[in-house]
């Protein structure tokens, strides 16, 4: 099936970044997609993207100077984690995943994925992307997964962030979230809206990726600096620098505005992280502490 015919495609010939990351760094949020005659999307997916395989997002890994990815599973595969299985079999040492499951998964499915790899799953919450569940599916997940000692990554909006406030703080594994919780930049650091999040990662069992100013930018346009969300992310790198991670979010799905130049993106690091201590934290330290202990 041909992808969306707004579907905008990763940037094909991404720029070598002026900044180095260091030996050992690791892009903790990315995705593969398809092939799809290979690996066919959901039935249920929201969206058909373009391809975006492992031996591409390799390939980024190499041009963008990095050493490792955390491969989360997107939503366009549904449950079906074998294209997920497959990066990480590929990738060997050099790569960590994240699954989607649901309430049936079986101990022998579990262990099959822990030994590829997988170290937690996503709940999403985003509602254009999937469809809701009722708050036991999620616990009956938890229950299986915490003997693993996984964790859990949460994508949602600011919008739903108190609504689902009571459910994130009875959580008890740890939890990550995805690109802060996704914050309306439009409103400022300050805003007690994005206030209530960073009081939240004050307890230890909460982790951030302090990625995707290209998703949460007001800016518009691929010809911008991110300006607009540099605070966001810098403010909670210098909050809580031992419980931050970075990504790519290639290849980008359901870009709207742009589709930005991965190795730009890279270039924003010591913005938000700007001491080598800081970047080795958000890049090596941290990553390889949640996923390769």
């Amino acid at each position: 099936m041909p992808m969306d015919s707004n579907w905008m495609v990763w940037h094909r010939n991404p720029r070598k970044p002026r900044y180095q990351p260091p030996a050992g760094a690791v892009d903790a949020h990315c995705h593969i997609f398809g092939p799809e005659e290979i690996f066919p999307y959901a039935s249920e997916r929201k969206y058909t993207p373009c391809t975006g395989s492992k031996a591409d997002l390799f390939a980024l890994r190499d041009q963008l100077g990095f050493s490792r990815n955390v491969i989360v599973q997107a939503s366009c595969h549904g449950r079906n984690n074998d294209a997920l299985i497959d990066g990480l079999t590929s990738a060997g040492d050099l790569a960590r995943g994240i699954a989607v499951v649901d309430d049936t998964i079986s101990d022998d499915e579990l262990a099959v994925m822990n030994a590829a790899g997988v170290r937690g799953v996503r709940f999403n919450f985003v509602r254009r992307l999937v469809d809701p569940k009722p708050r036991d599916y999620y616990e009956r997940i938890i229950e299986k997964i915490e003997p693993l000692g996984w964790h859990i990554i949460v994508y949602m909006e600011a919008a739903d962030f108190a609504d689902q406030l009571p459910f994130l703080e009875s959580l008890p594994v740890t939890v990550v979230f995805d690109h802060m919780a996704r914050p309306d930049v439009s409103k400022g650091i300050d805003h007690p809206d994005f206030v209530q999040f960073v009081e939240l990662m004050a307890n230890e069992k909460y982790w951030t990726k302090v990625s995707c100013p290209e998703r949460l930018t007001k800016q518009g346009g691929s010809h911008q600096n991110y300006s607009d969300v540099i605070p966001y992310m810098k403010h909670l790198v210098d909050s809580y620098p031992d419980r931050v991670l970075w990504g790519t979010d290639w290849p980008h799905p359901n870009m709207k505005s742009h589709m930005p130049d991965d190795g730009q993106v890279v270039e924003l690091i010591p913005l938000i992280a700007d001491t080598e201590e800081k970047q080795r934290k958000l890049l090596i330290d941290n990553p390889m502490r949640l996923y390769w202990p």
